[in-house]
C-alpha cells in the first residue's frame, strides 16, 4: 500500500505534526508557568539566572531549569546564553504575563488544558453520540472560558461593539434595562453595569454555580446596578428590555431558535438585541484556518455535547456562520439582521424587529 505515498508530502506532514505536538507540550509547560507565578516573577525583572529566579519564586532550580529550557526553545522566554539568564520581552510580557491585557492567552491556555483534564469523558460522549452538558466540564473549564473572553470584552464591549448599534448607547446612558444572557461568571454584565451606572443589568445563567461566582465578582466590583438571575435563555423571568445580548454562547444551546424567540418576546418593541458570535464564514471550506481548527475542536469537545444534552439539540457548533445564525433569528420571529461590526475572534449582529 505505501508504494503510492508522495514521500515529500508525508514529510512534510510529519514536520507539522512535530510541530504541533511541540505547540501542545509549549501551551502546557505556559500554564503550569501561569499557575506557579513564574512568569509573574520574571515580568520587569530583567535578565536572571535560574537560581535567582529560584530564589524569588522558591520552586526548584532542577524544575525551572528544564521548564525554562522548553519556554527559551518555544520562544517564549528570552534565553541569554552568554550569561545563561533568562528574560521576558515585552511582547512575551503582554502574552504570557499580563493579565487582563487583551494579547493575553493564559485564560485560552487554561481552556485548552481543561479539555485534557476531563478527555476520558469527551472520548466517551464523542463514540456514543450523546449529549454532555456545560456543568459536566472541569472547574478548569469555566474559569478558563472566563478568563480567555473577558480581556476582548473589556477591550471591545463598550467601546466599540455597543456604539456600533443603532441608537443603544444612548438608552444606556439615560438608563435602560439590560438582559446579558449567559452571563457565566459575569464579566460582560459588571463591565455594562461600570460603564452604564443609570442601566440595570440583569445577568443569567443557567449554570448556577457561575451566577454564584458572578454575585462575588459583582460584590468585589462594588456595583450596585446589577441583578442576576438562574434560568434558561428560552424562560428567563423580565419584560420590556431595551437591550438584550448574547456573548459567544447562542451556538451552544440547544434550542437557539426558542431562546431567541423568548427574547423577542422579552424585548421592548423598540428594543435591540444584540449577539456576539465567533467569526466564521458560511460554509467549512471558508474556515480552514488555525483560527477555525481552534473553533471546531472546542466545538467537538464543549459546545456542540453541550447542545445536544439539551432539548432540540440543535448542534449549530462555534463556526455556524452568520448566514446559519440569521435564519435561526428569522426562524425566531426578528426582521432585521445585520453585522454592525466585527474582531479578528468575533462577529457582533444587531438584531431586531
Amino acid at each position: 500500500m505505501t508504494e503510492h505515498v508522495n514521500e515529500a508530502k508525508l514529510e512534510a506532514l510529519a514536520g507539522k505534526v512535530i510541530g504541533d505536538i511541540a505547540g501542545a507540550m509549549s501551551l502546557f509547560m505556559s500554564y503550569i508557568g501561569d499557575q506557579a507565578g513564574v512568569y509573574d516573577a520574571m515580568d520587569g525583572a530583567g535578565a536572571q539566572t535560574v537560581d535567582e529566579l529560584a530564589a524569588k519564586t522558591g520552586l526548584n532550580p532542577k524544575y525551572l531549569l528544564q521548564w525554562l529550557g522548553s519556554n527559551a526553545a518555544a520562544g517564549y522566554v528570552t534565553y541569554h546564553a552568554d550569561e545563561e539568564r533568562f528574560s521576558l520581552s515585552e511582547e512575551q510580557a503582554l502574552i504570557f504575563a499580563r493579565e487582563g491585557q487583551p494579547a493575553c492567552m493564559q485564560g485560552f491556555f487554561q481552556s485548552v488544558v481543561s479539555q485534557y483534564e476531563t478527555q476520558t469523558k469527551a472520548v466517551e460522549t464523542f463514540k456514543s453520540g450523546r449529549g454532555r452538558p456545560w456543568g459536566d466540564h472541569s472547574d478548569c473549564c469555566f474559569c478558563g472560558t472566563d478568563r480567555f473572553f473577558r480581556p476582548g470584552y473589556a477591550a471591545n464591549l463598550i467601546d466599540n461593539w455597543i456604539p456600533s448599534l443603532s441608537g443603544v448607547e444612548e438608552k444606556l446612558k439615560v438608563g435602560a434595562k439590560v438582559a446579558d444572557i449567559a452571563c457565566g461568571h459575569g464579566s460582560s454584565t459588571i463591565l455594562m453595569a461600570e460603564a452604564y451606572p443609570n442601566s440595570t443589568i440583569i445577568g443569567i445563567d443557567f449554570h448556577a454555580p457561575s451566577i454564584e461566582e458572578a454575585k462575588e465578582k459583582a460584590k468585589k466590583a462594588g456595583v450596585t446596578n446589577v441583578e442576576f438571575q438562574v434560568a434558561r435563555a428560552q424562560d428567563f423571568e423580565g419584560e420590556d428590555f431595551d437591550f438584550a445580548c448574547i456573548f459567544d454562547a447562542l451556538h451552544d444551546m440547544g434550542d437557539p431558535v426558542g431562546a431567541a424567540s423568548h427574547i423577542k418576546k422579552a424585548l421592548r418593541p423598540d428594543g435591540t438585541f444584540m449577539l456576539v458570535e465567533p467569526l466564521a464564514g458560511d460554509n467549512m471550506s471558508e474556515n480552514l484556518h488555525p483560527l477555525g481548527q481552534i473553533f471546531y475542536a472546542f466545538s467537538t469537545t464543549i459546545c456542540t455535547p453541550t447542545s445536544v444534552a439539551q432539548e432540540v439539540g440543535l448542534g449549530l457548533g462555534a463556526q455556524a456562520g452568520q448566514k446559519r445564525l440569521t435564519a435561526v433569528l428569522h426562524q425566531a420571529g426578528f426582521s432585521n439582521v445585520s453585522r454592525a461590526t466585527e474582531t479578528p475572534t468575533n462577529m457582533v449582529l444587531e438584531v431586531t424587529g
